[in-house]
């Protein structure tokens, strides 16, 4: 299994803060301010000269942003991080600023589907081609690449099935083509895996799921080499978008306690996969920590742990899965993941309910799909919740 380097824990408690914190307060303050003012003009002469290193105004940079950039970029072992306002500013901003009028993208089908639906409906507007391949066919990848081809997106792992891609053959095509890969690493959070260690390009998570950890931030962050991550940051600051003080200083909390909580909900969700998996109202579990699942070998190969999110199939359809949903008690039914409680969801219903099921179906969402998201409750009472609700299945 990769080595994930040990000293994660240590990095989520101090990575990207100065031992100088202001008036010696021991967690970072917040920034509550939209501009910032100078001494004198020789000090802004400085500024805009590049001489001096500060802030100027709220749009461009917080100083609690950038301690949570830093601390982020530790513990994802790249040069640079930018926040923005939500996982979604993040990857719109990262496509807008990278693409222009008659370049292409190449994306796989089991991308997350609201990037799906930007690609497909907003770049279009812009006169930005999308090509669409199946999840791990690395053949019709390279195919679909064109004189054009600025940028090769994919996730791993996927939502909802959890497949997992090979990223050092996904970054060998992107440096053979002279294109740019991205990697949505959001299920993977960097204690499980990092894509840059691979060769990937750049880095993009939805800080509202693991790297908060509680339910109660947006954010979004995009990671990788400093010159790229500095021109993305440049589209925030003309765009706006950035991450709002408060919501950095809550991510900085909730980053202090990451690694202990990635451990925990990874080994609940192993538990809790290798459970249903032997349970007779489970037709199929998705779960990478799996020998069964298709993507495990690659798994073992490049992660350290396979996250906290167990998809599965219930012998039954649409009902079967809503009565196992409504019986169970510690998980709230609710969309996202990564937070401290546990979530449940059937896609059909929450993700995917404007679909007909043969619009879902070809999409690859099944009726019978659940989604759980273990948080950090006990396993055992995660465990026998299940138990008791699958005997109304």
């Amino acid at each position: 299994m990769a080595d994930n380097k040990d000293n994660i824990s240590t990095r989520s408690v101090h990575g990207g803060e100065d031992r100088k914190l202001p008036q010696r307060s021991l967690t970072y303050p917040i920034f509550q301010t939209s501009t910032y003012y100078f001494k004198d003009t020789a000090e802004l002469k400085g500024y805009m000269d590049g001489d001096i290193d500060r802030e100027e105004y709220g749009r461009y940079g917080n100083y609690t942003v950038k301690v949570a950039e830093g601390k982020l970029a530790a513990l994802e072992g790249s040069q640079a991080c930018a926040l923005f306002s939500s996982g979604m500013t993040a990857t719109t901003f990262t496509l807008l600023g990278m693409l222009s009028q008659g370049q292409h993208i190449v994306m796989t089908s089991d991308s997350y589907r609201r990037t799906r639906q930007f690609c497909l409906t907003y770049l279009k507007k812009f006169g930005i081609e999308v090509s669409i391949v199946p999840p791990g066919d690395f053949d019709a990848m390279e195919s679909a690449i064109t004189k054009n081809t600025k940028i090769i997106f994919s996730e791993s792992p996927t939502n909802p099935y959890l497949n997992v891609l090979d990223l050092k053959k996904l970054a060998g095509i992107g440096k053979k083509h002279r294109v740019k890969t991205i990697i949505d690493a959001t299920f993977a959070t960097p204690y499980n895996q990092k894509p840059v260690e691979f060769g990937i390009d750049l880095v993009i998570h939805s800080a509202t799921k693991y790297l908060g950890g509680h339910n109660d931030l947006l954010a979004g962050a995009v990671l990788g080499k400093a010159p790229l991550v500095d021109a993305i940051r440049e589209v925030r600051g003309v765009m706006g978008g950035i991450l709002d003080s408060n919501s950095a200083y809550l991510l900085i909390r909730g980053l202090k306690t990451f690694a202990l909580r990635m451990e925990r909900q990874n080994a609940t969700a192993q538990a809790v996969a290798e459970f249903l998996e032997s349970h007779p109202k489970v037709t199929k579990v998705h779960y990478p920590g799996l020998k069964s699942h298709p993507h495990h070998d690659i798994a073992v190969e490049q992660m350290k742990g396979f996250g906290g999110v167990v998809s599965f199939e219930v012998d039954g359809g649409l009902d079967a899965g809503s009565r196992l949903v409504d019986a169970v008690r510690i998980p709230f039914i609710a969309p996202s993941l990564g937070g401290v409680e546990s979530l449940i969801e059937q896609p059909s219903l929450m993700s995917f309910y404007e679909l007909s099921t043969e619009e879902r179906l070809a999409v690859g969402i099944k009726d019978n799909l659940v989604r759980f998201a273990v948080g950090i409750e006990d396993v055992s009472d995660i465990i026998d919740d299940l138990k008791q609700a699958l005997e109304k299945v």
